[in-house]
């Protein structure tokens, strides 16, 4: 099973930058990480055009095998245990990809998220991309610890 991201709009933050390239090395001993971006859609006065036109790019990176986890601030709240479970049923499943999904500014379109597997939160609270893509891959790295008995959990 491979994991990826797939992020609408651009990162571009150099301490972020730092944090995943660095949990992104740790993570290839355990299959690594492939991240992908969309085009974000210029905001024109319709959001749900916005959601629509992101959502279309996003899905273009989920196969039929896939499992989609969107990251929306009213998902499912998980421990790491739980989403250590999430990540291991995956690789336990044969799932070709699990793809973790964050939204533009506007959120998700419905499409993606009735598209999705699961629907889980990081924090209750809106985390910018930055954030959201450096607490993700800790939580990956810790999920993949914990799997393989790596003394960084605790």
């Amino acid at each position: 099973m491979k994991s990826k991201v797939v992020i609408v709009g651009r990162a571009g933050c150099v301490w972020s930058d730092t944090a995943v390239a660095e949990y992104s090395k740790r993570l290839r001993r355990y299959g690594g990480v492939e991240e992908s971006f969309v085009k974000a859609e210029p905001f024109r006065g319709d959001v749900d055009r916005v959601r629509q036109r992101e959502g279309e790019r996003l899905l273009k990176h989920v196969g039929p095998r896939d499992r989609l986890v969107v990251l929306d601030e009213r998902g499912l709240a998980l421990d790491t245990h739980q989403f250590k479970d999430v990540v291991d049923s995956c690789r336990q499943g044969g799932v070709p990809n699990l793809i973790f999904a964050v939204g533009g500014p506007y959120g998700h379109d419905p499409s993606v998220r009735q598209k999705a597997w699961k629907v889980i939160r990081l924090s209750s609270m809106v985390l910018n991309h930055d954030v959201a893509r450096v607490v993700l891959y800790e939580q990956l790295y810790r999920a993949m610890a914990i799997l393989h008995n790596v003394p960084y959990h605790h």
